[in-house]
């Protein structure tokens, strides 16, 4: 009799990671490329998102399909009796400065059809990565007895300046308003409007201390950066949250050819293939782009500044300016105005910009950037210097790294924060502008070691998310250690 053949293990099912972004285009943009790196790992990643949201990402869905990956965007109902105006889902259709905490308290009401979704699925899912601020995604998890991973979207050097200061307060230099970050290994001075700490307004007290308890409460974090880039603190970030920190950035390399670029974020404003014909004929590292996010919105008094700088500057630009800001006649002919006159030097685009094709084309020599942590760690990731101009939240932390640790950026000058339907109290014009743009792009020892060096970080970043790099190991182990765990059944 022939000896019986010993069983076969069945393969372990893929892990699957539950990803809940906060509804802003800076935060959703990381998580759907994060939700793309774990699928392209043979990883299933399901997108939580309400249905303005989701026809945001039907780009990301469609490549995801076309390329047979476990990636799927999950609909969920917005609150239909959050107080706001009909149609708002994402933060950057916010206009009125009073409908944002309603907009917070709205994202609580998630949480049920969250905990439906999870409780349906026939295994059940390994690990919900949940943004910082959706705080409320904690008691779902625990309910459902499901590991929970929070994505902060800044960098290490920022939330380590946060929880230093959270921890220990901040000290105060001698009988100035500047503030010293304790804990830090580098020195980092602050002042009030300057200092670290999300939902810092009146009013959202109780919304902040329930993203910092969740925080403390989770398994793990999850950030996009790299060792390269932030080694020092992302270590002392780990140890100050007393967590694993997976660091698996940049994660907009994921995106490798223009389908997947243009996919990004929304519908764009121009043909992609418009701009890059434009950049084709302009000489390598000469333009000079321009973009201050998703949120920003600038009055037409300093809009008309940023277009007069960029003209006195001499150098080519691409300027992206939100539909919202040229919504009148008279900006309206201003812009156009200025078109001709710059007309093959300068391009507009009106609306979401194809940012990644940009910074990605040769002849993109430096970026005037809000100091977002996505534009400044793309720009970083493609070897581009940068014109700092913070507006708030974690920007100007986000300038410090850039411009004194990491040597690739030029500060305008901006010391404090403005609002975010304008920037009527902003000391800045036209002149400083020319002078940023002409200090990163005209050559000389400073700049040419800025260049020098963004171009050394470029490279460390293709080199972190290829095969043997510290983020494609990191996520390996992640996702490795989910593999382990399994899923259960209900």
């Amino acid at each position: 009799m022939a000896p019986m053949a010993e069983p076969v293990a069945a393969a372990p099912a893929p892990p699957h990671f539950v990803i809940v972004p906060l509804p802003a285009q800076g935060h959703t943009i990381p998580m759907a490329d994060l939700a793309r790196l774990l699928a392209e790992r043979g990883a299933r990643a399901s997108l939580v998102v309400t249905p303005v949201n989701a026809a945001r990402l039907r780009g990301v869905a469609g490549l995801a399909a076309r390329a047979k990956l476990r990636l799927e965007i999950v609909e969920v109902p917005f609150p239909a009796d959050s107080g706001l105006p009909p149609g708002v889902e994402n933060v950057d259709q916010i206009t009125d400065y009073g409908h944002f905490l309603p907009f917070f308290l709205a994202l609580k009401e998630l949480a049920g059809p969250l905990e439906a979704y999870l409780r349906a699925q026939a295994v059940r899912p390994s690990c919900v990565i949940s943004d910082w601020s959706n705080s409320w995604t904690a008691g779902v998890a625990r309910r459902v007895g499901i590991p929970r991973l929070f994505f902060h979207g800044p960098s290490c050097f920022y939330s380590l300046c946060d929880i230093n200061a959270a921890t220990h307060g901040l000290q105060q230099q001698d009988d100035t308003e500047r503030y010293l970050v304790p804990g830090m290994p580098v020195r980092v001075e602050v002042t009030m409007g300057t200092r670290p700490g999300f939902l810092n307004s009146a009013g959202f007290e109780a919304l902040k201390d329930a993203a910092m308890e969740a925080m403390r409460t989770a398994d793990g974090a999850v950030v996009n950066t790299f060792t390269d880039l932030e080694d020092e603190f992302i270590a002392c970030y780990e140890v100050a949250l007393g967590k694993p920190v997976w660091t698996l950035g940049p994660f907009c390399l994921c995106n490798r050819d223009d389908d997947a670029m243009a996919s990004r974020g929304n519908k764009l404003g121009i043909d992609q293939s418009a701009v890059t014909a434009w950049l084709d004929a302009m000489d390598t590292d000469s333009v000079i782009y321009v973009n201050f996010g998703s949120l920003a919105r600038k009055v037409p008094k300093y809009l008309y500044e940023v277009g007069h700088g960029l003209e006195d500057s001499g150098k080519p630009f691409v300027w992206v300016v939100k539909e919202s800001e040229v919504s009148t006649p008279e900006v309206q002919e201003w812009l156009s105005a200025l078109e001709a006159r710059a007309a093959g030097r300068g391009l507009v685009v009106r609306g979401w910009a194809p940012q990644l094709a940009i910074l990605s084309h040769r002849a993109v020599g430096g970026f005037v950037t809000h100091c977002g942590w996505n534009s400044l760690l793309e720009s970083v990731a493609h070897g581009v210097p940068v014109v700092t101009w913070p507006h708030f939240s974690d920007q100007f932390l986000n300038e410090r790294l850039a411009v004194d640790v990491l040597g690739v950026g030029v500060p305008i000058g901006v010391t404090a924060p403005v609002l975010l339907f304008g920037d009527e109290a902003m000391r800045f014009g036209r002149a400083d502008v020319a002078r940023a743009v002409s200090a990163l792009m005209d050559g000389g020892e400073e700049a040419d070691e800025r260049r020098r060096r963004a171009k050394v970080y470029g490279e460390k970043a293709r080199r972190a998310m290829e095969k043997g790099g510290s983020s494609y190991e990191s996520l390996t182990q992640l996702i490795q250690s989910f593999t382990l765990q399994g899923g259960k059944q209900h």
